[in-house]
């Protein structure tokens, strides 16, 4: 077992060493969240893996228990930069001031925000939506302050209509009542699929808010129309195998200038599927 995990690392490697040579051109990162387990047994180790996979440039949490510079240094060691990195908002309510100095102190261009706390059995709310717009636009305002961008990433619940059989949703008033000067947003494509949306309709929409993107497909057959921000891992397969239309979506990316990319794998197969996810990333045409 142990040597088949090496070689498919290996030809991982081997394929993103390679540059993009489709339509699409990045930047591509990777968000961590995907090599969680990984990084539970070996930090330095599963370092050198996303080093040697040829990204250089991550989104991510926490320092996973090294401290900030410690941290930092290893990542300079293998040419890592840390773009965007997550923020809870219990946190961000908190210690404002203490998230804000923490995103400076990483280095990160981006602090990332990826719940809103709400009440699960009564759902998402014009309530909820409220407030979170009045706590973006402060913390947004803090963070650019500091010249860091803030973005809320968006997990599906967000996309019930307000009224029913209303065209207009949750998402839709959360964009209004948000300040693009302090608010961005980071979408994640299968997010956006999962609860029925089109993402590349999305982004058209909303062209100057979307800074960031989660690069993740939806299994095909997969249910869509579903508003609870939950599905199950084996519905995350790799790029390019599920229901995205991607030449769309990246093209309208590109249109809207999303600025960063970064594959997400929520799978139990992350070994296997990272490379097939890159394969297709490199030669798409649109």
């Amino acid at each position: 077992m142990k040597f088949v995990l090496l070689a498919v690392w290996a030809m991982a490697a081997s394929a993103l060493a390679v540059d993009l040579s489709g339509d699409f051109k990045g930047p591509l990162g990777i968000q961590l969240y995907s090599l969680r387990e990984s990084f539970k047994r070996d930090v330095a180790g599963t370092l050198d893996r996303v080093k040697g996979l040829g990204f250089a440039e991550i989104e991510g949490g926490g320092d996973y228990g090294l401290g900030i510079e410690k941290y930092k240094a290893l990542l300079k060691e293998r040419g890592i930069k840390l773009v965007s990195a997550g923020f809870g908002y219990k946190n961000l309510q908190e210690n404002l001031a203490g998230s804000v100095e923490r995103a400076r102190d990483l280095g990160v261009k981006f602090a990332m925000c990826a719940w809103i706390n709400h009440d699960s059995k009564a759902g998402f709310t014009e309530a909820d939506v409220r407030r979170a717009a009045s706590d973006f636009n402060k913390w947004g305002e803090a963070f650019k302050q500091a010249g860091i961008t803030f973005a809320y990433h968006p997990h599906g619940y967000e996309f019930r209509p307000l009224k029913e059989k209303s065209d207009r949703t949750h998402f839709d008033l959360l964009v209004e009542l948000t300040t693009p000067e302090f608010v961005s947003f980071e979408m994640d494509v299968f997010w956006v699929t999962h609860p029925g949306q089109d993402p590349a309709k999305l982004l058209a929409k909303y062209p100057n808010r979307w800074a960031l993107m989660h690069i993740k497909d939806l299994r095909k057959g997969a249910p869509t129309g579903i508003h609870t921000g939950q599905a199950p891992p084996t519905d995350d397969v790799p790029i390019g195998t599920g229901q995205v239309d991607w030449p769309a979506v990246l093209k309208q990316a590109a249109a809207v200038g999303v600025k960063h990319y970064f594959i997400e794998d929520e799978s139990l197969t992350v070994l296997e599927a990272l490379p097939l996810s890159v394969k297709y990333l490199q030669t798409v045409k649109f």
